[in-house]
């Protein structure tokens, strides 16, 4: 699929996030009273936008349209406020600005390795029976112990190179019935991509799932559009599984330092509680399933 398509029509990353946000404020949510007559723009016109971010209309423009690529601190500071962004989303915003400023690489962008260190396997054997696993900045699943892999029901049959969170929620049709809100999840897993497509655009790890995803998921190419950016670190979710049932889980997403894009997401639930006997009972389940202790992708 061209880059066009999947970066949405012409112009710059940063251009493509404020014409996306724009059409999202309404007039009143801004604080304008809407004249009479129809509106042609679902959102904020440019100029409505520029008069209250406090810079000229031509310079917005040329921002919307690629053609300005250095605005200052203050500008960005000045959009977002205007365009309601929350800190996630402001925090994007300045790094399309800064990302627009850089000059082009010229040479294409490799793929981050998808190698774990030495002691993952072992601290997530030292997680059970918390389901655990470890995730690439694409989403690619890279390392698991048995409850974390059997909370993807059905991932356990794909091939090790196809388990990728994002793929497994679009196009597994059994996800939809996993979790009580699947819209929340597909929401977080969008957010993360678009987040990673502002600032590197060209990755080829990205640029494969990407494709892939705006070819086969509608649901995928809708959200896509939307430029959000939010992903959730941490919180709860409610899992249907056919091996326990329904159990919610609280989890807790973490940075590993010294591998780049990499997270640890790790599940727990109060000990004593009826949610705790399940994950329990999930773990050895897994562990019957599997015949293994904790995983990790082999290149």
């Amino acid at each position: 699929m061209a880059r066009e398509q999947r970066n949405g029509s012409g112009g710059t990353e940063l251009g493509r996030f404020l014409r996306a946000h724009r059409a999202r404020v309404t007039p009143a949510q801004a604080g304008l009273k809407d004249g009479p007559g129809l509106r042609r723009t679902p959102g904020l016109r440019r100029e409505e936008l520029a008069t209250l971010a406090g810079v000229s209309i031509d310079y917005y423009t040329r921002l919307e349209r690629g053609k300005e690529s250095h605005p200052s601190p203050s500008v960005i500071d000045s959009l977002a406020r205007v365009l309601l962004l929350d800190e996630h989303a402001h925090e994007h915003l300045r790094d399309l600005a800064v990302g627009a400023a850089r000059p082009a690489a010229s040479e294409p962008p490799t793929a981050p390795t998808s190698s774990v260190g030495p002691g993952i396997k072992l601290l997530l054997e030292s997680l059970r029976p918390h389901p655990a696993v470890v995730v690439g900045r694409t989403m690619d699943l890279l390392a698991w112990n048995p409850g974390g892999l059997r909370l993807f029901v059905g991932m356990e049959q794909w091939p090790v190179e196809k388990r990728n969170v994002a793929r497994w929620v679009f196009l597994n049709p059994g996800a939809r019935t996993v979790f009580d809100h699947w819209d929340e999840q597909i929401r977080a897993c969008v957010g993360r991509l678009r987040a990673l497509a502002g600032t590197d655009p060209d990755a080829p790890d990205l640029v494969g799932l990407v494709d892939e995803l705006l070819a086969e998921s509608p649901e995928f190419v809708q959200l896509w559009d939307r430029y959000d950016v939010r992903a959730h670190t941490h919180g709860s979710k409610t899992f249907h599984l056919p091996d326990v049932g329904t159990l919610t889980l609280a989890y807790q997403s973490m940075q590993l330092e010294g591998f780049p894009g990499h997270r640890l997401v790790a599940h727990y639930a109060d000990p004593g509680t009826p949610d705790h006997d399940k994950m329990v009972l999930l773990d050895l389940v897994a562990t019957g399933a599997n015949g293994k202790p904790a995983e990790e992708k082999r290149n």
